[in-house]
């Protein structure tokens, strides 16, 4: 039986969610001794989209190590919800801003429950695509629409990630919005991925010209975590680098130059992942 494919068109929020998902896929085929993601790999044979222009990049250097930082990030975040899930395997799992990502399906351990957010139009392209199962639930909704937390059972443990979300909101929006969840679930934790202000405007360059923003000032960033996110005395954080902080890379197929450019975007961009326990 041949599936319907789901037509993405061009210039629209749910176009976001290609690159990311496109990177994943791309690294599981060229680095699958690092990082395999089977869902990548189907979800993209299910889309009526022009990959060309991302096909004729697969090669070059810097669009592989565009595909790794894809990778390094949902691994990484994997390895915080694993160690959480140790201690309350019958926690919920909260992906906020999941677009296309299934890291709660890739982190299932039989036991913990799955939430995925996101707004209305992501939501529509997911649901085509995929499958929930018992322990799972999609919410379409809004993230700075806080009516989504009291739809979430945190009372054997919760672990919220948010991966690549974080950029487009304003300080202000994710402080407040960290501060509430904080407050709602003392016991849980958030996991999210984090840039300088130079990573910031380098990655955000071309969506602040389409969006006709001179600089990033008012967006999200951070040069020091340790000093900067420290919001709350309910709220313990910690950090580490986001290309080598959990894995060294040191994989058959990665190039020397790779780990190189890690270890400089790390350092130059301050790349970093951060947890904050809630307690």
């Amino acid at each position: 039986m041949t599936l319907e494919k789901i037509v993405i068109e061009k210039n629209t929020v749910q176009e976001t969610l290609i690159i990311p998902l496109y990177g994943r896929k791309m690294c599981s085929e060229k680095f699958p001794a690092l990082y395999r993601d089977e869902f990548a790999q189907t979800l993209c044979q299910r889309l009526d989209y022009d990959f060309s222009q991302l096909e004729k990049k697969r090669n070059s250097f810097f669009y592989e190590f565009g595909a790794l930082e894809a990778a390094m990030r949902q691994l990484d975040m994997m390895w915080e919800i694993q160690h959480y899930l140790e201690k309350h395997p019958e926690a919920t799992v909260v992906n906020l801003g999941c677009g296309l990502d299934e890291t709660g399906k890739a982190c299932d351990n039989g036991l913990c429950h799955i939430v995925n957010i996101d707004l209305p139009d992501v939501i529509s392209v997911r649901k085509q695509l995929m499958k929930e199962h018992e322990r799972e639930t999609t919410i379409s909704c809004d993230l700075k629409d806080y009516s989504w937390m009291d739809r979430i059972d945190a009372s054997k443990g919760i672990i919220l990630l948010a991966a690549g979300v974080f950029h487009y909101f304003p300080q202000n929006e994710v402080k407040q919005l960290v501060i509430e969840l904080s407050e709602r679930y003392p016991g849980g934790c958030l996991v999210f991925d984090s840039v300088g202000k130079l990573g910031l405007k380098l990655m955000m360059s071309k969506i602040l010209k389409n969006m006709a923003m001179p600089h990033v000032s008012g967006l999200f960033y951070v040069n020091n975590p340790q000093k900067e996110l420290n919001w709350s005395d309910r709220i313990k954080v910690t950090s580490k680098a986001y290309m080598l902080g959990y894995y060294n890379m040191k994989t058959p197929g990665i190039h020397f130059l790779h780990r190189l450019l890690a270890k400089l975007v790390d350092q130059g961009l301050q790349l970093s992942i951060n947890r904050m326990d809630f307690d």
